[in-house]
């Protein structure tokens, strides 16, 4: 007694749908071969009586290759400038667990008793100086007398206690220094040491951000020192 068996048809043998590639949009770049290509369709079908000047050839290849520089420039811009981007990043990662001067009166402290420093930037000398330290609740909590200085930065130093030497609680506190120059009260600018606790990447409109302790951001350009002396 004879079998059949089906065996079947591979799928390979039946028609096959004739597949619609999917435009991605380069389809609508003209490369410098399409750009020869139609130079070439236009020469073919010009004009005998009028045929196309040298001059405006010239101009025409002229305008394609100055277009094509421009958009290969842009790319490698854009290549610079993302690497410009992971350089900054790599850079500012050094700075973790420092310390940077950046403008401003408040400084922070992390722990009970930490203090903090800071620079006075005093452009004349000053006679009476005094800085000022207070809590968020804006009482005194301890008056720093030094005197007379010249004009250039001034150092300064907060060892975190109060006029009775209590150790004060973490947080933060506002500074403010003020003197006389030449008979007239003035007060000083100043810049206060901040920890950099992390890095963060940003928009290009950003750049680079530290993330300071106190829960405080600024930008890599707004630091003046790496370091505290």
């Amino acid at each position: 007694m004879s079998t059949v068996s089906n065996t079947g048809l591979t799928s390979n043998l039946y028609w096959q749908e004739e597949s619609v590639a999917v435009a991605d949009g380069t389809e609508q770049t003209l490369s410098q071969e399409d750009f020869f290509s139609l130079l070439t369709e236009q020469l073919a079908n010009q004009d005998p009586s009028k045929p196309v000047d040298n001059d405006q050839m010239v101009a025409q290849m002229t305008s394609f290759t100055m277009a094509e520089g421009i958009s290969q420039l842009n790319e490698k811009f854009e290549s610079f400038a993302a690497s410009m981007t992971s350089n900054q990043a790599l850079q500012a990662s050094s700075l973790i667990g420092q310390n940077v001067l950046v403008e401003g009166n408040i400084g922070h402290m992390s722990q009970e008793g930490e203090g903090f420093s800071g620079v006075l930037v005093n452009d004349k000398t000053i006679q009476d100086l005094k800085i000022t330290i207070e809590n968020q609740y804006g009482e005194i909590v301890k008056t720093i007398d030094a005197g007379t200085q010249a004009a250039g930065n001034i150092q300064f130093q907060w060892d975190g206690t109060d006029s009775d030497g209590n150790p004060m609680p973490a947080g933060d506190y506002v500074i403010s220094a003020n003197g006389s120059v030449d008979g007239e009260g003035t007060s000083v600018p100043i810049a206060v040491n901040r920890h950099v606790g992390s890095v963060s990447m940003t928009g290009s409109s950003q750049g680079i951000v530290l993330n300071l302790a106190g829960d405080v951001s600024i930008s890599l350009d707004d630091v003046i020192q790496i370091g505290s002396e």
